[in-house]
């Protein structure tokens, strides 16, 4: 029932290793600091990329190496659908990210992957690493530990910390993730916050229809299953998990505990 294979079609995912599909869903979080910490990032350009700074001007990065946007042509296409296109000298740059001016990147762990576009406005603090085709958007917070499969959105004014996104989970607007798991293929609706700690202390626990089972974090947010989806200005309590194709309806407050698959929750 809270297997991970029972949520996650993880077959195209490029960071299958984090999870194990017999486990519990939420070990994924609970490997998601080591698995961050070990992995090989590029190091950037701090004549271009200064730390914690606003960039001044946009920059390309392409075949791991930054260059000044001034030299290239952009098409601002769909980030998503590949539709990013960056040329240079008549060439085109195929897989090229883009990094706006106005962005600020904290910290040296910080992993853009191809054809990924980071719009002005937008903060990311290590580590952090985004998937190809990703979309972080003005004004998105990514506050550490934070990771992306391929062509996801982390939206305008949307915060996230300690989570994972897989292939095509989207926040597109004002969202809050804390200690959560998007699943393929997942969509939060506008305003929808996922809370991550309990008012009353202690770990939290997963309720189901067979007893609770304690989880042992003392921050949990929200699991969302495959193809879930929430509504416009939703909230979940701390360890909520909805199964694959579940639907948070708009203005509604999803009880913690275990939903499952194709559940509405009104």
């Amino acid at each position: 029932m809270l297997s991970t294979k029972s949520f996650f079609d993880l077959s195209d995912f490029p960071h299958q290793s984090l999870f194990d599909a017999d486990k519990p869903v939420w070990e994924a979080l609970n490997n998601l600091k080591s698995y961050m910490d070990s992995h090989s990032y590029p190091e950037p350009d701090r004549k271009l990329i200064p730390n914690a700074t606003p960039l001044t001007r946009t920059i390309v990065y392409h075949g791991n190496s930054f260059i000044p946007a001034s030299d290239c042509l952009i098409e601002f296409g769909d980030t998503t659908k590949g539709k990013l296109r960056v040329v240079r000298e008549g060439e085109e740059l195929t897989g090229a990210a883009v990094i706006m001016a106005g962005a600020i990147i904290i910290g040296e762990q910080i992993d853009i992957g191809e054809g990924a576009l980071v719009e002005g406005g937008a903060l990311i603090k290590s580590p952090a690493i985004i998937g190809d085709y990703t979309e972080i958007r003005q004004g998105a917070y990514l506050r550490g530990y934070c990771l992306t499969g391929r062509r996801c959105v982390v939206g305008h004014t949307t915060e996230v910390k300690h989570s994972i996104f897989l292939n095509d989970a989207k926040a597109g607007h004002f969202a809050y993730l804390g200690d959560s798991i998007l699943g393929q293929d997942a969509n939060l609706g506008a305003g929808t916050k996922f809370a991550n700690l309990k008012f009353l202390g202690g770990t939290v626990s997963i309720r189901t229809e067979d007893g609770t089972v304690d989880t042992g974090r003392r921050k949990f947010g929200a699991i969302l299953g495959d193809h879930a989806q929430t509504g416009c200005n939703s909230v979940t309590n701390p360890g909520t998990v909805i199964g694959q194709g579940g639907i948070l309806m708009p203005n509604t407050t999803a009880a913690s505990g275990y939903h499952p698959p194709k559940k509405v929750i009104r």
